[in-house]
């Protein structure tokens, strides 16, 4: 039983440990002649741009051989503190491994970690040197999983490390810029002059749109403010007109049913009048009739009395004597 342990501790041992023999691009791919390394051995850059690339990949080269070195330390320390005894149970192989889990993950997310700063302070160098120049670099993301290109990378490593074991060269530990000739510096300052006057402009045109775009803002803010205030001061008024149209409504009603209450006391009356109206006229005529047979009457009397006969006379009496005065006086008179 314990020797079935060690049997499978072993493998696992085995397992853990192979992946970091070689590179992780070079797993599960099938071997290659060295036939076409000179085909391969271009990375399709100037010889000045190659020779950093080597320079760079000399560098990981190293970097990942001492993670290799910490990854195998890690194994010898297992081996040399816990592999003591001849036999382990599978709880001892079990608890083991997850300790060498832990101090391998430590280990391996540690340079990649620290790998992953190295490439951004890499780019960093690249991208300033084009920034001194004016220029904007760009990268594909998607060509870092390209596996033709990550295989051709490999081939050239193999040429330039395995196969040939060559030293590096003074040019390559100090590479140097070559010279710019002087016509092509006038023209790049040239450029540069027309590339910093548009800048400028394109400065003082910016400005002058933050200062618009800062007063449409504060414009904008104002008439939402305004707005705001408008609308609640229309919510109010609204509110009080749906009021006022509610109390007239209702004093409308109010004044309908008033109205019609009116209207039918004032058609009972009229009717009513009329009918008085009509009776009334019947005993006017009916009174003016007995009026006017009373005078009659009284005339008639008045007539027949003897004071209305005396009086009779002396009218009489004195009308003759005004017409004789008339007659005399019109003697005197001359004529016209």
């Amino acid at each position: 039983m314990r020797a079935a342990a060690n049997r499978r501790a072993a493998r696992a041992l085995a397992r853990l440990r192979s992946p970091w023999q070689r590179p992780a691009w070079s797993q599960n791919r099938p071997n290659r002649r060295l036939g076409c390394r000179v085909a391969m051995a271009e990375l399709g850059l100037n010889e000045h741009h190659q020779n950093e690339a080597i320079n760079y990949m000399r560098f990981a080269r190293f970097k990942r051989g001492l993670c290799l070195k910490t990854v195998d330390s890690c194994f010898q320390d297992l081996k040399d503190s816990r592999l003591v005894e001849e036999t382990f149970t599978v709880d001892e192989v079990a608890d083991m491994l997850d300790g060498l889990q832990t101090i391998v993950h430590s280990e391996v997310e540690s340079e990649l970690i620290n790998t992953t700063y190295t490439n951004v302070l890499l780019l960093r160098q690249l991208f300033s040197q084009a920034e001194k120049w004016y220029l904007k670099l760009q990268t594909d993301i998607s060509e870092l999983e390209n596996r033709e290109l990550l295989e051709q990378v490999a081939e050239f490593e193999k040429s330039e490390f395995i196969s040939s074991n060559k030293k590096p060269s003074a040019e390559l530990i100090k590479p140097k810029l070559a010279p710019i000739n002087e016509g092509g510096s006038e023209l790049l300052n040239k450029t540069v002059a027309c590339l910093q006057e548009e800048n400028e402009k394109l400065k003082t045109r910016l400005k002058t749109i933050e200062t618009q775009a800062t007063a449409a803002l504060d414009e904008k803010s104002k008439l939402e403010k305004s707005l705001k205030d408008l609308q609640m001061i229309q919510g109010d008024q609204k509110t009080d007109v749906n009021k006022d149209i509610v109390e007239l409504e209702n004093k409308v009603a109010a004044l309908k049913c008033q109205f019609e209450k009116t209207l039918n006391d004032s058609t009972a009356n009229q009717k009513f009048l009329e009918e008085n109206l009509v009776t009334t006229k019947h005993d006017l005529l009916k009174v003016q009739d007995q009026l006017s047979t009373a005078e009659k009457e009284l005339e008639k009397k008045f007539q027949q009395t003897a004071a209305y006969r005396n009086m009779k006379e002396i009218l009489t009496k004195k009308n003759e004597q005004i017409k004789d005065l008339r007659r005399r006086l019109s003697k005197y008179e001359p004529e016209d």
